[in-house]
C-alpha cells in the first residue's frame, strides 16, 4: 500500500469515525448530554489530538505524534481549567507546551527507531518544561511545590546547560 493509500484509508477512518460519534449523539441521550455539558467541551480538544495520533499510525507518519501530543496536552489543560475555574493557570501553564512537544518527539523517535534522539531530545524537553513549570508556579500563584527553594533549580538548569557545552566543544 503506498502512502497516498494509506492517506486515503486514514482520511475514511477519520471520516467515518466522526461520522459515527456524531450520529451516537443524535440518537443517544446520555451521549448527547455528555456531548453538549459545559465541562466536557475540551475533551473535543483531546479527541482531536487522539485522532491525529491515529492518522499518524494509520499512515506510519511519526512526525504527527508531536502535534496529536501539543492538542491533546492542551485539551488536557483545557479541561482541568473549565473543571476547577483555575484559568488564571495559563500564566505559568504555558511552560507545559514544550513538555507535550516533547512527549510527541519522544513518541516520534521511538516509533521511527531512533531511541537515542527519543532519549536525547523528547525527554531533555519534558525536563526543562517541568522546571520552568515549577519556577513560574512558584512565583507566579501556583502550586509551589519547592517553596523559597525554587531559584535552585534556576541554578541546576544553568549548570547542567554549562557542562553541556563543554563536552559538546569535546
Amino acid at each position: 500500500m503506498t502512502q497516498m493509500d494509506r492517506s486515503r484509508v486514514a482520511t475514511a477512518l477519520v471520516l467515518i469515525l466522526i461520522g459515527v460519534w456524531f450520529l451516537l449523539v443524535q440518537f443517544v441521550p446520555a451521549l448527547q448530554a455528555f456531548a453538549i455539558d459545559q465541562w466536557t467541551w475540551p475533551l473535543i480538544v483531546v479527541g482531536i489530538g487522539v485522532l491525529i495520533a491515529l492518522i499518524g499510525l494509520v499512515t506510519w507518519t511519526p512526525g504527527l505524534f508531536v502535534p496529536a501530543c501539543i492538542v491533546g496536552g492542551l485539551g488536557g489543560l483545557l479541561y482541568y481549567q473549565n473543571l476547577t475555574g483555575d484559568w488564571k493557570s495559563w500564566a505559568y501553564a504555558w511552560t507545559l507546551v514544550p513538555g507535550f512537544v516533547g512527549v510527541g518527539v519522544f513518541f516520534s523517535s521511538l516509533l521511527s527507531g531512533r531511541v537515542r534522539e527519543a532519549i536525547s531530545g523528547g525527554v531533555w524537553l519534558i525536563f526543562i518544561s517541568a522546571v520552568m513549570f515549577l519556577i513560574f508556579a512558584a512565583f507566579l500563584g501556583g502550586p509551589n511545590l519547592l517553596g523559597v527553594y525554587w531559584p535552585a533549580l534556576l541554578i541546576l538548569l544553568g549548570i547542567i546547560l554549562l557542562i553541556q557545552s563543554f563536552f559538546r566543544r569535546a
